[in-house]
């Protein structure tokens, strides 16, 4: 029995480690970010490695979370502010229902671009440890910033520190 145990151990032990050594790549400050296509409340796809060029604002977030409503109206108004043209901004609705989205939004006026991502696949490849949390690309692509939890994005040092990467 201790036999078969033993052989049982060091067949399954490299299947096991090699298994464990194909996971998802977590998000990390200083490397490409996962890139993900992902649609929008209006049905546009958008794909990441697609918005290269452009500084891109990505932030999960949820209806049921206090402190993801309570920061939507600065990042609105910091979507507004910003050239279009060179910065983007995503707002990743992470395992939530998307008609309470559409409700949250259609009541504070936001125009920035809600994705659903229900199924938390991309939220996985970000390493979410919860919401909100904002990940700041750069132009070619990189993660540049990493935010846990809510920010008054509109405050001039975030502004300043997106214009550092937009220029």
């Amino acid at each position: 029995m201790k036999k078969l145990s033993f052989l049982l151990l060091l067949f399954c032990l490299p299947v096991f480690i090699a298994a464990c050594g194909q996971g998802p790549t977590v998000a990390e400050v200083g490397q490409p970010a996962p890139d993900f296509s992902l649609v929008d409340r209006k049905g546009k796809i958008w794909t990441l490695s697609e918005l290269k060029g452009q500084v891109v604002f990505i932030n999960f977030w949820a209806t049921w979370c206090p402190p993801c409503r309570e920061e939507m109206p600065s990042m609105q108004r910091l979507y507004t502010m910003l050239p279009k043209d060179k910065f983007k901004m995503l707002a990743i609705l992470n395992s939530d229902d998307p008609a309470l989205a559409d409700s949250f939004a259609a009541k504070l006026g936001l125009t920035i671009p809600i994705l659903d991502d229900q199924a938390n696949s991309v939220g996985v490849n970000y390493g979410l440890t919860g919401v909100p949390e904002t990940f700041i690309v750069d132009k070619q692509g990189v993660l540049r910033e990493k935010f846990i939890g809510p920010a008054q994005w509109d405050a001039p040092g975030y502004i300043q520190m997106l214009m550092k990467y937009i220029q």
